[in-house]
């Protein structure tokens, strides 16, 4: 299997290729893009260093599969040269995500609508990937009728530039370029990605919108508000979901317990429930302080948190990569 990582040497493209090589993908040649100005450097993958060609170079080697994370505009421009040379593109971009033409993937929740004729697939938001990893099985059985979502996201969201700006507002760095209005250090900015329509923020935008398309269904209502947190790996949501039908709690353990990639980390007693620092350097989706909200009939309160360059990124679009060669869709 011939693969291309685009954007190779960003924060998402280095976790690529570890997850990669974590997940023994079968990649029998490796070919790392990136920018002009980073053309002839170096990488390292599995312990061997590759030198990072040009696009143009990448779709004359005719790889079987490109990841990309180089940026919405970068992919706009190139992921259908890419698609045109019979390359399959997976998209960790917003570029191709609400497009109506294009796939939309979560594995394990809707890998199933993928065909040997996508050759452009989206990897959604990374808060929308844990959402979804939550929502979908509860939607088959309860069937969603009103989701409240609150983000506390991570500045990897953001990228080096931010992690950055943290590290050095801890040590009291003044020098270190800002790319947050304001200092993150011992803040909360309710402020993720740009503002838009209604005064909602990009971010706010995707979570709710993304979903509807994944699961299929846009007969629930969605709302969201993104908060940067200064925390340096792993996004954290609050999620409140209203269902047509009545559950048990038990029952909701049970079916998110049985749902694979996600752990339930839910006993209070013992202080046991997901935090950023546990899921940091993990793929799984982690979900606790599953309750009910006392306020209105079938309504649940729970805390979902994921690794955002992980099962956020990385790991969900090398997922979609195993699903395309073991379906022999590529």
């Amino acid at each position: 299997m011939k693969v291309a990582v685009v954007g190779s040497t960003g924060m998402v493209g280095q976790v690529m290729l570890k997850v990669l090589e974590e997940r023994n993908f079968p990649v029998t040649e490796l070919i790392p893009v990136a920018s002009e100005r980073s053309v002839g450097k170096k990488v390292k993958y599995k312990q061997k260093e590759f030198t990072i060609v040009s696009m143009k170079d990448a779709i004359a080697a005719k790889p079987d599969i490109a990841i990309f994370s180089a940026g919405g505009s970068t992919s706009l421009e190139f992921a259908p040269l890419f698609a045109e040379a019979g390359i399959t593109v997976i998209d960790n971009s917003s570029a191709w995500r609400m497009d109506p033409d294009k796939k939309l993937v979560v594995p394990e929740i809707n890998a199933d609508v993928l065909t040997k004729e996508d050759k452009i697939i989206a990897n959604p938001n990374c808060s929308t990937i844990q959402l979804v990893m939550v929502l979908g099985p509860l939607n088959k059985k309860y069937d969603l009728k009103r989701v409240i979502v609150s983000t506390y996201q991570s500045v990897t969201g953001t990228g080096k530039a931010a992690v950055d700006q943290l590290n050095g507002e801890i040590s009291g760095d003044d020098s270190v370029a800002k790319v947050y209005p304001y200092q993150i250090f011992k803040n909360a900015l309710p402020h993720c990605d740009v503002f838009a329509e209604d005064d909602y923020t990009k971010e706010e935008i995707k979570l709710m919108k993304e979903p509807k398309k994944i699961l299929g269904d846009d007969t629930f209502n969605l709302t969201a508000t993104a908060v940067r947190v200064p925390v340096q790996g792993g996004h954290s949501e609050s999620v409140n979901i209203e269902f047509e039908n009545e559950f048990e709690l038990d029952e909701v353990r049970k079916i998110l317990s049985k749902t694979p990639g996600v752990v339930v980390m839910d006993d209070v007693k013992n202080n046991h429930y997901p935090m950023p620092l546990y899921s940091e350097g993990k793929d799984e989706v982690f979900v606790g302080r599953i309750r009910r909200d006392l306020s209105q009939p079938k309504t649940l309160n729970l805390w979902i948190v994921a690794d955002n360059l992980r099962k956020g990124a990385a790991t969900n679009a090398v997922q979609i990569a195993e699903y395309l060669v073991a379906n022999n869709l590529v």
